[in-house]
């Protein structure tokens, strides 16, 4: 990439960026109401997305993992780039013919009978061709797009510097996101995807994992063809598991596709493992006979031993009523931040968990769900992005289902495939089941009682914390803005005194901008500081 064209892809981000910030300070500083700012997330969030599709390459990539962080951005911003469709024109078929030739190391003759130039399909990242091998077999070839190396270097460039930027200047209303660690995990996971050896031993695993599964296909790898830049695999014909017309064309019974989607899904959301976190309707086909195929392993999350075993014990405090342990299980899962404070959490998770489970089915789960997004921006609580994909795998599967089984209840559809997966797995289920059982009223008297009793003095000094805490950081709030307004009059001083060409003038705005700045930091310090008390 040209070094003026990566200097105008750096300038097109930084500059959206900045006109962010100065907006959304711009509408605090008027105290517009949330309606108002609701419509300008929603502006913003249009203006990123044409961008976006402006600049191409894995700028897309960024802006869909961005979409599935409801917990840490604004509804109206999320609502514009929810439905991002990584789709972008294909490369010359001349690069990437001399991509293929430089990653096998001589003419794609001497590997494949032929190959269509015209794509099947076309990514920020690869691009998909069918070809034949020597023997006849039909194959899918993904290649990395050429230039898609120098754009990431480019944009995580760019991105480091918003970060940077947002970690000190954002007017962040909780001030709790941890954004280095944010920029960690947007980096790895598209990383990761760069490497498309990573894909093929991740395909490789999910083929040996559904090995004994005869209704399930997984496209078979072609090792000595597959390279950091370039896979190889097996051509599967199916249809889309969401087109309705076809599957009853075929005279499929869909609800059995909807509970076998389940048994495939299910052990990778709750065992230790590696699990699928796009499946989308363009990953998972339909063959006429009713067998699922599972396609693309770029996007995968990971679910650790040790998670699993801090899984277990949440659920446990949770069931045990021990909120304390519940806490520093979440703290071992790394949903909590440095600035979190776990008495705070405890008593928050305490009135969170004190429904009456007999209501659940009467509950709005769209409205609790929005309730408890709301929840969460209110805490220093920051969801990795591994359980964000385990989230979003879920609600994809969930949302096939509800397309594919509409007049089926989502648990009558769960509830065989659970039952059997507790008859089959590790887990062990008596000890939670004891655990739960001793939790109930009849056993729980002395804690119940004991909990009356601490109650009220607790909730004081909940509400005396919160009380203090949005007292300092109203402060704080106030002095970073004035301090922002010197800074613009600073800046405007400096254009002035050079437009003019008067040294006293620039140098005097120079120096303003230079005091607002150190002063900023500095409240910014201070803040950061008391919130993590």
């Amino acid at each position: 990439m040209k070094k003026e064209r990566r200097l105008w892809r750096m300038w097109k981000v930084l500059s959206l960026a900045l006109s962010v910030v100065v907006r959304v300070y711009w509408y605090r500083i008027l105290r517009k109401p949330e309606s108002e700012k609701e419509l300008l997330w929603e502006r913003i969030g249009r203006e990123f997305r044409e961008t976006l599709f402006e600049l191409e390459g894995v700028l897309i990539k960024i802006g869909q993992l961005l979409s599935i962080r409801a917990d840490l951005l604004p509804r109206g911003f999320i609502s514009q780039i929810q439905d991002l469709v990584d789709q972008v024109p294909a490369s010359p078929w001349e690069e990437t013919k001399r991509t293929l030739e430089n990653e096998w190391n001589g003419p794609i003759e001497e590997k494949l009978s032929s190959i269509n130039p015209q794509v099947v399909a076309s990514a920020s990242i690869g691009e998909v061709y069918k070809g034949q091998l020597m023997d006849g077999t039909l194959v899918a070839i993904k290649v990395q797009r050429p230039s898609i190396q120098s754009l990431v270097k480019t944009d995580f460039k760019t991105l480091a510097i918003i970060i940077w930027f947002a970690r000190y200047f954002a007017p962040v209303p909780k001030g709790f996101i941890d954004f280095k660690k944010l920029y960690q995990e947007l980096k790895q996971v598209i990383e990761r995807e760069l490497d498309f050896k990573k894909e093929m031993e991740t395909a490789i695993s999910f083929k040996e994992r559904f090995s004994t599964m005869d209704q399930v296909k997984v496209p078979e790898m072609f090792t000595t063809l597959c390279t950091d830049k370039v896979l190889v695999m097996e051509w599967m014909d199916g249809i889309r598991i969401n087109d309705i017309e076809k599957i009853n064309g075929l005279q499929l019974d869909r609800n059995e596709i909807s509970e076998r989607l389940v048994r495939i899904f299910l052990p990778q959301w709750l065992e230790a493992g590696i699990f699928h976190a796009d499946p989308h309707s363009g990953n998972v086909l339909v063959k006429p006979d009713g067998t699922i195929i599972l396609l693309d392993f770029g996007m995968v999350g990971e679910i650790s031993k040790n998670d699993a075993t801090h899984f277990q014990s949440l659920l446990e405090a949770i069931l045990l009523k021990n909120y304390s342990k519940a806490v520093e299980a979440l703290a071992s899962l790394g949903f909590l931040l440095p600035a979190a404070d776990h008495k705070i959490i405890e008593d928050l998770l305490k009135e969170a968990m004190s429904f009456d489970i007999e209501k659940l089915k009467e509950m709005d789960l769209l409205a609790a769900k929005k309730q408890m997004n709301d929840l969460v921006k209110s805490l220093p609580i920051q969801v990795p992005t591994r359980f964000i994909f385990l989230g979003r795998s879920f609600a994809t599967i969930e949302g096939l289902i509800m397309t594919i089984s509409p007049e089926k209840d989502m648990l009558e559809i769960v509830k065989p495939a659970f039952m059997d997966w507790l008859s089959t797995s590790n887990t062990n289920k008596w000890r939670l089941l004891l655990n739960w059982l001793n939790s109930q009223p009849i056993f729980q008297a002395v804690h119940t009682l004991k909990e009356l009793v601490q109650s009220p003095q607790h909730l004081l000094e909940q509400k005396e914390r919160h009380q203090q805490n949005s007292f300092y950081f109203t402060l704080y709030e106030n002095q970073k803005r004035q301090l922002f307004y010197l800074g613009l009059v600073g800046l405007a001083g400096v254009f002035a005194g050079m437009y003019v060409e008067k040294d006293l003038l620039w140098q005097g705005g120079f120096g303003l901008t230079a005091v607002s700045l150190t002063g900023y930091l500095v409240s910014s310090w201070k803040q950061r500081k008391r919130m993590g008390r």
